[in-house]
């Protein structure tokens, strides 16, 4: 018996292959990653991070002018409120094991009650909002990071961009010109994908009419499982097992490979849903972390060498490509990030996609609901 949708031969669990809405913001197939018109090598090689926020959030690449009142808004937005700011740091003081998804996850939903266009979903309500998570939530990385590291946090510095002020909330140095480009770089890599699991749980939550807070809340419980934004601390976790079984020559990289395979070990960085022949986003971010190791840290090289060599036996074993996730480990990890504040940095890019997303689907709306095809038992009576 079924109610539903009939099954398919295709296997479309995850509605792999389905293509279930339109959208103006993004556009992912095997050659190009374009966001609204421009393709990812060229924004990487040409554009900040700052102007792809503008061209996602607004819609269009922004004039000299523009870009300066975008950028002086976010400067002026950064700040978060002392009981943010206060919630933050006795999570991290009380409960310094918790997940930083989870903090971030929390800290968005608190300045969601402070928001006053909080409730109101109007395209220029919603553009504030956007505008004000993606200035804040690297204030509140920062915050929890340095109580983590045992100093207090730091304001945010208004004298430098998105990604150089990140890394400032986090450590209280000011990054280098490199440091803050590879950042720049990979949070436009990292900024928008279209309907992936964390951009889709956000539409379908604001299909519902429910508020960008929420919606944007959903995002990042989605982007917390290591199936998703997870893997690159995966990626790293991984890599850093290989480098720990292969030092001193126990064990080689291609029998650690091979057990891998033999207990089917799934092994993070590696594959995508869409890019069957490699992601072209992988590539950017390895040349990227290799400049970063090799002009201001020569002990990172080893990483790279290390994923190399997986990379290769990957790509020859299984014919499987790395996904971005593979070189942002390491190059996160050369640069001395925490592994568990990769993914929150994944945020602090993504937010802008997330956010794009959300006032598209309130632009144009109609709930998201699919229908399910049912494979529990028969029909039968509860007293028969």
């Amino acid at each position: 018996m079924s109610t539903t949708a009939p099954a398919t031969t295709a296997d479309t669990r995850g509605l792999a292959g389905q293509t279930v809405g339109d959208t103006q913001i993004c556009s992912v197939n095997q050659t190009q990653l374009i966001y609204r018109g421009y393709e990812i090598a060229d924004l990487a090689a040409n554009a900040t991070f700052e102007e792809v926020s503008h061209l996602l959030l607004v819609g269009h690449k922004p004039t000299a002018d523009e870009l300066a009142a975008f950028q002086s808004a976010l400067v002026g937005m950064r700040a978060i409120p002392a009981s943010v700011r206060d919630a933050i740091v006795r999570i991290a003081t009380e409960s310094p094991d918790a997940h930083p998804m989870s903090v971030v996850r929390t800290a968005i939903s608190l300045l969601g009650h402070l928001d006053p266009d909080c409730e109101d979903n109007s395209p220029e309500a919603e553009l504030r909002k956007s505008m004000r998570l993606l200035a804040s939530i690297p204030t509140c990385i920062g915050v929890h990071q340095r109580t983590l590291d045992g100093k207090e946090p730091v304001d945010p510095d208004p004298s430098l961009d998105h990604a150089a002020n990140l890394l400032w909330c986090m450590t209280g140095e000011k990054p280098g010109e490199m440091a803050a480009k590879v950042m720049d770089v990979s949070l436009i890599l990292y900024a928008e994908h279209d309907f992936n699991a964390s951009t889709f749980t956000c539409r379908t939550i604001a299909s519902t009419n429910s508020d960008l807070h929420s919606a944007v809340c959903g995002g990042v419980g989605a982007l917390k499982g290591n199936l998703h934004g997870g893997a690159n601390e995966a990626a790293m976790d991984m890599l850093a097992d290989i480098m720990k079984d292969t030092e001193g020559g126990a064990m080689t990289v291609e029998a650690w490979m091979e057990r891998a395979f033999i207990e089917k070990r799934k092994l993070m960085g590696f594959g995508h849903r869409v890019y069957k022949n490699g992601d072209h986003r992988a590539g950017i971010l390895r040349e990227w972390g290799l400049k970063y190791a090799g002009g201001e840290n020569p002990d990172a090289q080893k990483w790279f060498d290390l994923g190399d060599e997986v990379q290769g036996i990957m790509l020859r074993e299984k014919n499987i490509h790395p996904n971005v996730d593979f070189p942002c480990g390491m190059t996160y990890f050369a640069m001395g990030i925490p592994v568990p504040q990769y993914t929150p940095i994944f945020v602090a890019s993504r937010i802008t996609g997330w956010c794009a997303h959300i006032m598209e689907q309130h632009e144009n709306n109609r709930i998201i609901r699919p229908l399910a095809h049912y494979t529990g038992p028969e029909l039968t009576t509860w007293n028969g």
